[in-house]
């Protein structure tokens, strides 16, 4: 879901896509990404999102926010630079990466804890786990993509926070969200209008 009640328009999708695509065509030319300028109120809203890359399906760069910290259209501006510059997994994206370079973008709603792992409903919620200074996310369509079931996902959720897979059984806090995904059908490098 959007940080509305109601999930975004097709036009409100596009200009986030578009504000993706121009942050990140900016910081890989090596100026700072262009501030959007939406009058949207909507996407000028606080809002949390989560932005992917991907390059012949593959993942190319992943960064989000959690929590709701700055205007939804400014934080996917930011997400979307930092995971072509900054994702710690991988090389910073080059100019000739653009072509081929897709954006996939998640507004997350907030966080709430999970009473009874029971709950979660594989496809439909992302998880966050976090004990002392150890925390991982997994999105939504995470789940989806690599046909887990929901022991899996608690497990690898657990795993990518550095955690042992069963700290879910163990007091590790869990938290679920749900999330709005869509992905862009123009690359980062093509011209749109």
């Amino acid at each position: 879901m959007s940080t509305s009640a109601s999930p975004l328009t097709p036009a409100q999708r596009a200009e986030l896509l578009a504000t993706a695509r121009q942050a990140i065509r900016d910081r890989v030319a090596g100026r700072p990404a262009t501030a959007p300028t939406t009058r949207d109120p909507v996407l000028r809203a606080p809002g949390a999102a989560f932005v992917t890359l991907t390059r012949a399906g593959a993942l190319r760069g992943c960064i989000g926010y959690m929590q709701a910290i700055r205007p939804l259209a400014k934080a996917v501006a930011h997400c979307a630079a930092a995971a072509a510059m900054e994702d710690p997994r991988f090389p910073a994206v080059t100019a000739q990466e653009l072509p081929d370079l897709y954006v996939e973008i998640s507004v997350l709603s907030p966080l709430r804890p999970i009473a009874d792992p029971h709950e979660i409903q594989v496809g439909r919620h992302g998880l966050y786990v976090s004990e002392g200074s150890a925390h991982g996310l997994l999105l939504p369509q995470v789940a989806t993509e690599q046909r887990w079931d929901r022991e899996t996902f608690l497990c690898q959720v657990c795993r990518k926070a550095g955690l042992p897979p069963d700290a879910w059984q163990r007091g590790a806090t869990l938290q679920m969200f749900t999330a709005e995904h869509f992905s862009d059908k123009h690359a980062v490098g093509a011209e749109t209008v």
